[in-house]
């Protein structure tokens, strides 16, 4: 993707799809979600344009991010990880449900009727289904913190629990030495807990 055209400083090298919630999967295929409704709208509308055979995925039910696989013929993996992030950044991870249900569908497949909300769109066709165990891995990729769906050397795995979201990301910006705004962006809404 295209680097943001701006003069200031902050904005320099900073990638389009940083606005969103985002990470690469374990077979580097970009994944973007939508943080709020507005996102949600822009990141359906930016598949459907850039092309409707892009897979997207949204909870079963409401309040999600509407995700999307950023290229075409994703790996059962990447469809996998796609899924749990979906999952993960989703009411289920604030309620601490034990697992989800994630809907899984092409860019082509979604509509949008006037009475819909900002962010709400409906799927015609089939959908496929996964269901998922909220769990997250903290890493590094593209030099900020992340937290994806797989593990790697290193990681932090953390899953839903009692912690409040600030006081974990100030544990985390110690451990790692980073900042705490980094661990924020990073993470879920909710409560958390590390897996030893």
């Amino acid at each position: 993707m295209k680097k943001l055209k701006s003069s200031k400083k902050e904005n320099a090298g900073k990638q389009d799809y940083e606005k969103y919630r985002w990470f690469f999967t374990s077979g580097n295929k970009l994944v973007i979600g939508g943080k709020n409704a507005e996102q949600n709208e822009e990141v359906v509308r930016k598949a459907i344009k850039e092309n409707g055979k892009l897979i997207v995925m949204h909870t079963s039910s409401p309040g999600s991010p509407f995700s999307v696989i950023m290229s075409e013929n994703p790996s059962e993996s990447d469809l996998e990880e796609t899924a749990i992030f979906t999952g993960c950044f989703s009411r289920v991870w604030r309620e601490r449900k034990e697992k989800a249900a994630i809907d899984i569908f092409l860019a082509e497949q979604l509509i949008k009727k006037n009475s819909m909300k900002t962010g709400t769109f409906g799927v015609v066709g089939e959908i496929d289904r996964k269901l998922i165990k909220p769990k997250l891995y903290l890493i590094k990729q593209k030099s900020k913190l992340r937290a994806v769906p797989f593990k790697t050397d290193k990681a932090i795995s953390i899953i839903p629990g009692n912690i409040n979201k600030e006081e974990f990301a100030e544990q985390i910006a110690i451990k790692m030495e980073i900042p705490v705004e980094e661990v924020l962006q990073a993470l879920p809404t909710g409560g958390f807990q590390i897996l030893k």
